[in-house]
């Protein structure tokens, strides 16, 4: 890896942030103390924190605290988790305080063509997108916000599968962390315990029939709060509450080991390589399932995806496959 790159609009904030990340109580004057400032200024502060959906408590007479702390990304520590391929791999990490979304800043790198094998975090995104227009719930500090920029030759149709051997990049990260009863959703979800836990969203740029670049997003709930997911609507996960514990630089660290890797080789490999795994891992497979793409429905049972990652819907005897887009995959109750 050649750089890394640490873009904070909080910059000013940083410290101040830093101190109550612990999640205990901190007094003004203490806090003042730490930073070199007045205990006005310290309130100051505080109150520019809240406008970024900080949970933070205020008890007069004892200070301020962020209940449960948090736990921010840091790029040493990232790197210093990343496996010896993925570390060659991936050419420059960047991580934000906030930024709209973090493919839509991918995407104009690709532009510019300057974003191969770039991967961007951010503690908060304030325009997160998810598949079919979704936004994507991503509060401060909170879960994984994460696209990498990868450049193929060959054009889109090299890619068939992509964004379920994702899926399969995802799930391999979480088992680094024993995280139970993983399942993945054709053709863009990981789930647990029923629920959507993680969703990826592809975006191409370039010449689709020779060399393309794709922006792969991640959105991982972890620390989720209640009071920041009124907005989701279907049945969701939360990794902390699942296996709590797992710390989110360690966990970005196993998605980017994971993932670039697949992406280095899957010209070559295609999804073939993954299929079987997937197979697994399929939360649909043998149950009666609905397929919707605008007016048109179909029913009948999933079995299983082909290996250019088309689902196979079993409809009355006949065989049919159906490749991604704008289709909603939902079991029958």
């Amino acid at each position: 890896m050649q750089d890394t790159i640490t873009k904070y609009p909080l910059e000013p904030l940083r410290p101040v942030l830093e101190l109550l990340a612990d999640g205990e109580m901190h007094s003004g004057e203490s806090l003042g103390e730490a930073l070199g400032v007045s205990r006005a200024a310290v309130w100051k502060q505080i109150q520019k924190l809240e406008q970024y959906g900080l949970q933070l408590e205020s008890i007069k007479g004892r200070g301020y605290r962020i209940p449960g702390g948090l736990d921010l990304l840091c790029a040493k520590k990232i790197n210093s988790t990343l496996d010896d391929k993925a570390e060659a791999l991936l050419r420059e990490l960047i991580l934000f305080d906030e930024v709209d979304s973090t493919n839509a800043q991918l995407l104009s790198l690709m532009e510019e063509g300057s974003g191969h094998a770039i991967a961007i975090l951010s503690e908060r995104q304030s325009a997160g997108r998810g598949r079919r227009g979704r936004r994507w719930i991503s509060p401060y500090a909170s879960g994984i916000s994460l696209s990498v920029g990868w450049e193929f030759n060959g054009g889109v149709q090299c890619l068939e599968g992509l964004s379920l051997a994702v899926g399969v990049a995802i799930a391999r990260a979480l088992n680094r962390f024993s995280v139970p009863d993983i399942r993945l959703k054709w053709p863009n979800d990981v789930w647990c315990r029923g629920r959507k836990l993680a969703g990826v969203l592809l975006e191409l740029k370039g010449d689709l029939t020779d060399r393309c670049a794709v922006v792969i997003g991640i959105g991982l709930n972890s620390g989720l709060r209640d009071s920041c997911a009124s907005g989701i609507d279907q049945p969701w996960a939360d990794l902390q509450q699942v296996k709590p514990g797992i710390p989110r630089n360690q966990l970005a660290a196993a998605l980017l080991t994971e993932l670039l890797p697949v992406l280095d080789s899957y010209t070559e490999l295609g999804f073939g390589a993954y299929r079987d795994v997937w197979m697994q891992l399929d939360q649909f497979a043998g149950r009666e399932v609905t397929l919707q793409a605008g007016n048109q429905t179909w029913k009948g049972v999933a079995a299983g995806v082909s290996r250019g990652g088309a689902l196979i819907l079993n409809m009355d005897g006949e065989l049919r496959h159906f490749h991604g887009g704008e289709i909603s995959l939902r079991g029958q109750l």
